[in-house]
């Protein structure tokens, strides 16, 4: 009898495993920026919600990473903080992937120090020298005399092209910079020291670290969308062409005002203009 019992029971448990398992007949695989990451993870919780017959697997590694994996078809859905460059259309295409860009939301990159950094503004020239190397020593600012500990995103980042195309230019940025892999990983480091200045998108912000201003502007979601703010961009998902199926639900999702772009407000970012 205990014997038909165990049987029974394990019989059961094959049973009810089975609707788990074929619940979700759709996978979308979704990689890239860390800064879009939060985002989709967010808008994605409530989105697999809704459409039980789809699973999202979400993880991050840079917008680079991202755009390459969805040339390499090792993803449907790559996320970049950046636009997509010339050379990675080509690349696509010469593997049969037609990227197709769809602005999700609005950021501003924010430089940010140790609360107890007495600065509020700095100038883009400022900002360029900085992580030129070229300033290392607060005290060259009008600060005290400490050295600048310089934390930067890592060079497979959107956010690292943004600052390099807007507030470096053609300077490099200095080889004693500390690379980090995240914006999380950023506001780390700019918390656990008093010295150090880094920049993050505007999702990051919290109140363990300081913003700046740059050029005696503050960015606010009004500055950033009217693009007085310095630095601002757009965040993009891409797909091998326009989106269909599941995709195209996932997308139509992201852009919803009451959905997706609700979720982009939620979590620090700034949702596109009506």
């Amino acid at each position: 009898m205990k014997r038909i019992i165990m049987l029974f029971s394990l019989f059961s448990m094959i049973v009810l495993a089975a609707p788990l398992a074929s619940a979700a007949q759709t996978e979308i695989i979704i990689n890239g920026s860390t800064t879009v990451l939060p985002v989709m993870q967010k808008a994605g919780e409530a989105f697999m919600a809704a459409n039980p017959d789809v699973a999202l697997a979400i993880s991050g590694g840079g917008s680079g990473n991202g755009i390459k994996a969805l040339n390499e078809g090792l993803c449907q859905v790559a996320m970049s903080s950046r636009d997509i460059r010339s050379t990675e259309v080509e690349q696509g295409k010469a593997k049969g992937v037609n990227p197709f860009r769809i602005p999700v939301a609005v950021d501003a990159l924010i430089p940010i120090v140790h609360p107890k950094n007495p600065f509020k503004n700095l100038t883009i020239e400022q900002l360029r020298d900085i992580y030129a190397g070229k300033v290392t020593n607060w005290k060259e600012l009008g600060g005290q005399d400490a050295n600048i500990v310089v934390v930067s995103r890592d060079t497979a980042s959107g956010t690292f092209e943004t600052w390099q195309e807007i507030i470096m230019g053609k300077e490099k940025v200095s080889a004693r910079a500390l690379l980090q892999a995240s914006s999380g990983a950023v506001v780390q480091a700019v918390t656990g020291n008093e010295k150090a200045i880094g920049y993050i998108g505007f999702g990051y912000l919290n109140n363990k670290i300081k913003q700046l201003d740059v050029n005696g502007i503050e960015a606010t979601p009004a500055s950033a969308l009217s693009k007085t703010w310095p630095i601002a961009r757009e965040l993009y998902v891409f797909t091998n062409g326009e989106p269909k199926d599941a995709i195209k639900r996932l997308i139509d999702f992201l852009l919803d005002p009451q959905k997706g772009q609700k979720a982009v407000a939620e979590t620090g970012f700034i949702p596109l203009p009506k």
